[in-house]
């Protein structure tokens, strides 16, 4: 009996967050959805090693503004990266993506989108999208300046990632 209880109260307590974060706490699949640690004012640099199918989220700060990248292995083993919000959605505040098994799902309008798409499709409603010339890539890193990250400050204005 006390079991029951218990997992009815935890179904209870995830069901009653905002947005989809009950079904992130019970409905995700073991490495999804990873958010790294944040970093504040300065160049964002990620470790080519930590990259997976499984989409890593960068949280970073420039001057006030919380942003986010994301980076992932594309099924043709590329490393592709992004802002992690919807190049239509940004204004909602709930422009930002999840992933869902292999997809990426925006949060305010629920279009799907494959991790093949990633960096690869500009405009639309996707994940806005970090080209070559605006990072800097080797064998084992991929750094985004702090003066491209500054650059889009405008579309995280109303970002609220929950």
């Amino acid at each position: 009996m006390k079991k029951i209880f218990v997992l009815t109260v935890l179904l209870v307590m995830g069901s009653s967050f905002s947005g989809n974060r009950g079904f992130a706490l019970f409905g995700q699949t073991a490495g999804q959805n990873v958010v790294k640690p944040a970093i504040a004012d300065r160049d964002l640099v990620i470790q080519v090693s930590e990259v997976t199918e499984n989409a890593v989220f960068y949280p970073v700060d420039i001057e006030g503004t919380r942003l986010e990248v994301l980076a992932v292995k594309a099924p043709d083993g590329t490393i592709r990266t992004a802002f992690n919000t919807c190049q239509v959605c940004y204004g909602s505040g709930r422009g930002f993506y999840k992933q869902q098994g292999t997809v990426l799902v925006c949060q305010n309008c629920g279009n799907r989108f494959r991790m093949s798409q990633v960096e690869v499709r500009s405009g639309g409603c996707n994940p806005v999208p970090i080209f070559a010339a605006n990072k800097t890539v080797t064998d084992t890193t991929i750094t985004v300046s702090k003066d491209y990250l500054k650059e889009a400050k405008a579309i995280f204005a109303r970002w609220r990632r929950g």
